[in-house]
Formats: C-alpha cells, sequence, structure tokens
C-alpha cells in the first residue's frame, strides 16, 4: 500500500495547503483554552504541543491517518514480539527489558531478562562494594566503558544526566581517533581499572581497535591473559566471539539480539550506568520507561504522549515540509540528549524504502539536531528566528533545579518560555516600526533599520517540563520519544528498526586498510585514490605497508 495513496493522507495534503496561510498565535486568540486542550499531564512531567501550528480538524485528520496505517495493530506487534524487525527477521523487544509485569513477550523472553538483569544485579553490587579486584588484588575505583553508537551513548547520555558521587569512577571512549583513549589512559591506574568492552556483535572495528590498544597499554605491567581475565568485562549478544577475544566466561554480559543497539540502554548494555549510580537507580530508570509504556499501550490515541509527538513531527515533516527538528534542554546534564536523540531517530527513520522495497516519495524522518538552549541562544538561534528554514523545536525542562544556587534556575527557565513564545509571535514590521520611533529614530532611520528587525514568528515548538530530573523521569522521557521514533516509522511504512545505512561505510573502511597494507588503490574512483595516496605519501608509519594493528570486524 503506497500511504499517499489513502484518502486520510490526501485530506493532510489539502488541509496543510490550508494551514500555511495561519498563525499559530491566531489560535490562541480564537480558542483561550487552547493550552489546556492541547497539553497531556503525564506522571512526573507536562507535555505542552499547543504552539504547533495545528487546530482540532488537523489532529483528528492526522489520528485517522494513524487508523488507516493500523497503528494499534502495530504497537500490538511491538510489545508482543512479532518479528516487525523484517529484513533482520527479528522482533523489537527493548520494551521487555523494563516490563513491570513480566510475561507480555513471552515467559522464556522474561526469564532471560530476568536472569541478565540478575547477573548485572550481583556484578554491580560486588564491584561498588570492593569485592571484584584486578590482577594486583586492588579493588577497582574506575570503570573505562570501550563502546560506540548505542553501546556507548545511550549509558553516557544516562551516567551523565544523573551523576552524582560514588565508589566507582565511570568514563566512556567511543572514538577510533586515539585522542579520546590516550586521554582516558593518562587518566587511569592500570590496577584499580577495569575496561568493559560493549558491542552487540562484537565485531565493531572502532571498539576492539581501542580494546586491542588497552592491551598494549598493560603490556609489562600483567599478561594479556591476567588482564583479560581480570580487567575486561564484555557485553554482547554475542558470547562466544567476546569469550574468543579471551574474556572469562563470569565477566560476560549477553543480552538478545532482539535489542537493537540503539534502543539497549536497558539491557546489560546498562551495566555502566547501574555501576556508575548503583543498581536500585537503574531499576528506577526502568521502572519510568515501563510507566511510560503502559501510557503508549493503553491510553487513547488521541491523548496518548507518543503518539502525538510522533504525529506532529510528521506533520511538520511530511506535510508542512519542516525539513528539520531541533531539540533544546535547558538542563546542563542533559546536554547529551540531543546526540542520543539524534542517533535514536535518524538511524531509526534516515530511510528512503518503504516495507515493501519502493522508493518513498515522500519526506520520511527529519534532521534531528540541537544542543544545550542557552548556550545555542547565542549559537544557532539566529537561524532559528530568522532563518529561511523552519524548524521546530522541542524545550525540554526541569522544574526543579539540580543545585542550590539562587536566582539561576528562574532566569533558565524564564528565557526557555520567551524563546518559544518568542519563535511563535514573532515581531511584525509595525510593531518594529513603533518600537524604532518610540526610541526616537527618525523616518528615514526606521525605514533603513526596520526589515532586519523582523521576525515572522509562527515557528513551532513544543515544550516538555520535567518535575524534576530523576531516573523515573529520565526513563520515562527516553521511551516518549523511542515510541515517537516507533510511530511516524509505522505511518511512514519504513522499517525503524534495522540500519543498513552504517554498514556500507565500515565495509569500504576495511577494503581500504587492506589496500594501504598492499598499497593498491588502483579501482579506486580518483577522488579517493588521490587521498590515499597523499596520506601514504605523507602519513607515516600510519600508512605504511604494515598489516593494519587492531582487529577490524564486520
Amino acid at each position: 500500500m503506497d500511504v499517499t495513496s489513502l484518502p486520510e493522507w490526501q485530506i493532510l495534503e489539502a488541509r496543510a495547503a490550508v494551514v500555511r496561510g495561519r498563525r499559530v498565535a491566531d489560535l490562541f486568540q480564537i480558542d483561550p483554552q487552547r493550552a489546556q486542550k492541547y497539553s497531556l499531564s503525564l506522571p512526573g512531567m507536562l507535555l505542552d504541543f499547543s504552539k504547533n501550528l495545528i487546530d482540532e480538524p488537523d489532529l483528528a485528520a492526522l489520528l485517522a491517518l494513524a487508523d488507516a496505517c493500523d497503528l494499534a495493530d502495530w504497537r500490538d506487534k511491538l510489545f508482543s514480539g512479532a518479528p516487525i524487525n523484517a529484513t533482520e527477521g527479528r522482533p523489537v523487544l527493548h520494551t521487555a527489558l523494563r516490563e513491570q509485569a513480566p510475561g507480555s513477550a513471552g515467559d522464556a523472553v522474561s526469564t532471560r531478562v530476568s536472569a541478565e538483569l540478575a547477573q548485572v544485579r550481583s556484578f554491580v553490587s560486588r564491584l561498588r562494594s570492593g569485592g571484584v579486584s584486578g590482577y594486583s588484588c586492588k579493588k577497582f575505583t574506575r570503570l573505562v566503558c570501550l563502546g560506540i553508537g548505542g553501546s556507548n551513548l545511550g549509558p553516557q547520555m544516562v551516567v551523565e544526566a544523573l551523576a552524582q558521587p560514588g565508589p566507582v569512577t565511570v568514563d566512556f571512549v567511543s572514538n577510533l581517533d586515539g585522542v579520546e583513549l590516550a586521554s582516558a589512559l593518562a587518566q587511569a591506574d592500570p590496577e584499580t581499572t577495569l575496561f568493559v568492552v560493549s558491542s552487540k556483535t562484537f565485531t565493531t572495528a572502532e571498539t576492539l581497535t581501542n580494546a586491542e590498544s588497552v592491551l598494549r597499554w598493560y603490556a609489562g605491567r600483567a599478561s594479556r591473559e591476567q588482564v583479560l581475565s581480570k580487567h575486561f568485562v564484555g557485553i554482547t549478544a554475542n558470547t562466544e566471539k567476546a569469550k574468543a577475544f579471551g574474556i572469562a566466561p563470569e565477566h560476560i554480559f549477553s543480552f538478545g539480539d532482539w535489542v537493537g543497539g540503539r534502543f539497549s540502554l536497558w539491557s546489560s548494555i546498562g551495566l555502566p550506568i547501574a555501576a556508575a549510580l548503583g543498581f536500585e537507580a537503574f531499576e528506577r530508570l526502568l521502572a519510568g520507561a515501563a510507566v511510560m509504556d503502559r501510557h503508549f499501550r493503553e491510553a487513547p490515541l488521541a491523548r496518548n504522549a507518543p503518539v502525538l509527538m510522533g504525529l506532529i513531527s510528521l506533520w511538520n515533516c511530511s506535510f508542512l515540509g519542516y525539513p528539520a527538528h531541533a531539540i533544546l534542554p535547558y538542563n546542563q546534564k542533559l546536554h547529551l540528549l540531543p546526540a542520543y536523540l539524534q542517533q535514536a531517530d535518524m538511524e531509526s527513520n534516515g530511510k528512503s524504502v518503504t516495507r515493501d522495497g519502493s522508493a518513498a516519495h515522500y519526506r520520511t524522518g527529519p534532521l534531528i539536531w540541537g544542543q544545550l538552549g542557552i548556550n545555542g541562544q547565542h549559537a544557532f538561534y539566529q537561524y532559528l528566528h530568522q532563518g529561511t528554514e523552519v524548524v521546530p523545536a522541542d524545550f525540554i525542562g526541569t522544574v526543579e533545579a539540580d543545585h542550590e544556587l539562587p536566582g539561576h534556575h528562574q532566569r533558565l527557565l524564564c528565557n526557555m518560555l520567551a524563546q518559544a513564545r518568542a519563535l511563535m509571535t514573532g515581531v511584525s514590521v509595525e510593531e518594529v516600526r513603533r518600537d524604532l520611533h518610540a526610541r526616537g529614530l527618525g523616518r528615514e532611520q526606521v525605514d533603513a533599520l526596520a526589515p532586519f528587525k523582523v521576525h515572522t514568528g509562527n515557528r513551532p515548538s513544543t515544550t516538555i517540563l520535567l518535575d524534576r530530573l530523576e531516573p523515573e523521569s529520565l526513563g520515562a522521557l527516553i521511551a516518549l520519544y523511542e515510541h515517537k521514533i516507533f510511530v511516524q516509522g509505522v505511518i511512514l511504512q519504513i522499517y525503524s528498526f534495522d540500519q543498513w545505512g552504517v554498514e556500507l561505510g565500515k565495509g569500504l573502511a576495511a577494503e581500504l586498510e587492506q589496500r594501504f597494507a598492499g598499497a593498491d588503490f588502483d579501482g579506486l574512483d580518483a577522488s579517493t585514490k588521490q587521498l590515499a595516496e597523499y596520506l601514504r605519501a605523507n602519513g607515516g608509519n600510519e600508512f605504511s605497508d604494515k598489516t593494519p594493528e587492531g582487529v577490524m570486524g564486520a
């Protein structure tokens, strides 16, 4: 089925043509209850989507499209373990990792999840109490986590969002650029540092290259066997590969291949979260996500937060033609949230092929970007307010401050509310002219300056207020976005849970390494050949004809 052939899609296209001539600010004048109608109060948070260019008929048409695309049935398939990751023949069961009433995904899945969680709990308890030690029998005080993508960004984002002093310091290394690993090693004591290697396949080139460099760092201090058995932990869906690498079986933590990397922080991949914050905090994170799961499963679509967020994003991108979306947290601890959601969304819905294998001839997922809001105000908000592209935005703040410094938090949130309001209302040329006249400027000066100070406004935004930043609210926020992404994928008729676009570059990189080893660049495109030859001529030993160091995988 071509989704654009549905009457519901065509109705929305017609409505979008009309809506572009409206102003959100006028909708508030028409309906004094708009803010309440277009908001949802959820446990621990308020979701206000009233500043989007949408009215009741628009929303009704979007909900009709969701029904026509069988969203409720797809939601049931997600939670029941149907193989909705069809190109890989797998279910998508990250929700089973946080079920408060295990069993809906099947007894075998629930039993496995419980066992994996118990293994993490036991290990973390011993680690934090000093019961796990290295080759010199000293207890571990630092974890260095080696991973990339979903195996790294999720745990790192959560640890930094909920950071608190504890018996174990946790660092994260993802980059293949050795600067990051060298910096981490410079701060590490080899006797008291534990390295966590997180890789779903345990063939990830960047991660295993870093792991091999750590083993070389230990040379002269302890044998490879001692280091691998005492100082390495493996977290993977491919336990045999971890064993073959040399990690002790009791230090290998598994998770199912039905857990996508960008949705894996809820699994054993979350061990660094539990190590940094304590296992109770990890359980609270899971519980918060489970509350959002239950809301997504049970709430009517018209009052369902992930559904509404997904439909609004679809409306903005696929119908109104806004190609990007900004994530703007106003909380320092959430500084990694934009990067995390960028991966979750764009790796899921950055697709151009529909479920039947045909090319999508409509916009699918938007470009996701952003950073801390207060810093962004002095960087790219100029673009948001007066740029030629309209960029819908999510403003995310917390009611309670995470510090005790007076005055800071109120001023921070006043900035957040003001920016969302300014994007909506803008400043008309008439208002600008009145203001300039009031400042004493003459007519010629006003005429010359006025065009540059006009803000067109009418730029959509959604605001999410968490009561406080704690494990439960962060878990719920992450799950909210996960399900929003799923909703978009269902209606756009794409498979959100594979990532074949990631694989092409990996394969070509491995091929180039072999070409450098043999100094054979024939058959490459002229640009790549020129660059490779320049590197070989000027890059020293790194690009000589020796065998590449490290372990490169598919």
